[in-house]
């Protein structure tokens, strides 16, 4: 699934115009990032927590040359998913029956 196509769902289901579902989802994500950003966990029960981790400095190689480089630290995105969400994606009783 992409933006548009749940864009789309968010409309349908909530009797939205697609627009105010795509502002909707826009607000969200904006929010989700500024969060992270801002160094803050943001946690919604059930599906999981968007934080953000330092990736530590590490050596690395340079493919074309084979030289030894320092990759500096930085900060990335994480998500971890909650459990309601793991247990929805592990049904082991859902999927025998769709097959």
């Amino acid at each position: 699934m992409n933006r548009l196509e749940l864009v789309a769902k968010i409309a349908e289901k909530h009797g939205l115009s697609k627009a105010e579902a795509a502002r909707i989802l826009s607000t969200i994500t904006e929010e989700i990032v500024n969060t992270v950003k801002n160094d803050d966990p943001l946690t919604l029960v059930g599906f999981g927590t968007f934080k953000k981790q330092v990736r530590p400095a590490r050596t690395g190689r340079n493919p074309a040359t084979g030289e030894t480089i320092t990759i500096p630290e930085t900060n990335v995105p994480k998500f971890v998913p909650g459990s309601v969400f793991k247990s929805a994606v592990n049904c082991k009783k859902c999927c025998k029956a769709k097959k």
